[in-house]
């Protein structure tokens, strides 16, 4: 079978990644364009995330596997296997970003579960991790969160989740529930509330963290009814667990954007192309605007977890058992 063919092969051969009708929704088109895609990678064990080393190679984590790994010439070709990572449902080795000064200082961040929390630690290829920030909570199967990105301030930003305790969320000496943004070495960046390692709060469980300009959009998996897109202003708090979706207190900021959990689950967001790619634990990807108006233009029936734009000018999606990459309209 061809590599490189279109969402709608994918789907009618149950491929994990993609399809090409839409959800039939009065605010939503009932068809979307299709992508053309191809596989650069197979075989993985709970692929989790993806970001680039300088020159464009590839580098992912595999959750399970508790690995680094990168695609080169062709090939995936494991980096490093990270010691004292706890495995579960959601818990693992999860997010990962390239230093933004790699260049010069070789340095990758990792987000991952260890039997008493989640940590993000940083380290050279190769060598052992340095742990910069601990305490994450982290829950007996779920709501760990960690995604991994950096922004345009230079700043490392992180999904954190409740860890099955939504007190965390509102609790402000907790990293539960939360968007952290912190400096290479884990301290808090400059303008947070408080000094604190958060800039957000009354969050479930942030998979998903892209930006427009320098505005940050972050995506929350709820709970048995509601999925949420939201804006991210610093200070702001998205009102978990007193509700998810939209709701009337002044006291919570409601999303630009929500489905239903059994049709989205979102993970992984990237901005591409003036619209965002956001990954589906229910299967597929949902492509939307800034305003929220959009479509799922992926029906295949395995999930994707990270949608990555790419150095190459290319979307990259990834699934728990390959990546691809998309070119987009």
């Amino acid at each position: 079978m061809s590599l490189r063919r279109s969402l709608a092969a994918v789907a009618a051969t149950s491929m994990a990644a993609v399809a090409t009708a839409g959800i039939a929704t009065a605010a939503e088109p009932s068809e979307m364009s299709p992508l053309a895609i191809t596989r650069v990678a197979s075989g993985l064990n709970q692929a989790w995330a993806v970001d680039f080393l300088p020159g464009g190679t590839p580098l992912f984590t595999q959750k399970d596997a508790r690995k680094i790994s990168k695609i080169e010439n062709g090939k995936v070709v494991d980096v490093q296997t990270i010691s004292g990572v706890s495995v579960t449902k959601e818990a693992g080795l999860l997010g990962l970003a390239v230093s933004p000064n790699y260049a010069t200082d070789q340095t990758v961040f990792i987000y991952y579960t260890t039997s008493s929390d989640n940590r993000i630690a940083k380290l050279k290829l190769g060598q052992n991790p340095t742990p910069i920030v601990t305490g994450i909570p982290r829950g007996s199967q779920f709501h760990h969160g960690g995604r991994l990105r950096f922004g345009p301030d230079g700043h490392l930003y992180a999904g954190t989740g409740d860890g099955q305790n939504g007190g965390n969320a509102q609790n402000d000496n907790s990293l539960g529930g939360k968007i952290l943004r912190i400096d290479a070495n884990g301290n808090a960046a400059p303008g947070n509330p408080g000094g604190r390692k958060w800039i957000s709060k009354g969050h479930r469980n942030v998979q998903g963290l892209t930006w427009v300009g320098n505005q940050l959009y972050a995506t929350d998996i709820g709970p048995s009814n509601v999925d949420e897109l939201n804006k991210i202003d610093v200070g702001k708090n998205y009102g978990w667990p007193s509700y998810m979706g939209n709701g009337s207190n002044p006291a919570y900021t409601n999303p630009i954007k929500t489905w239903p959990t059994s049709q989205a689950t979102p993970s992984g967001i990237a901005y591409y192309k003036n619209s965002f790619y956001i990954a589906s634990l229910k299967g597929g990807t949902y492509k939307t605007n800034t305003s929220g108006s959009g479509g799922k233009i992926y029906t295949g029936q395995g999930r994707t977890r990270d949608e990555v734009a790419g150095p190459d000018g290319k979307l990259w999606v990834v699934t728990p058992g390959s990546i691809y990459t998309a070119d987009g309209n």
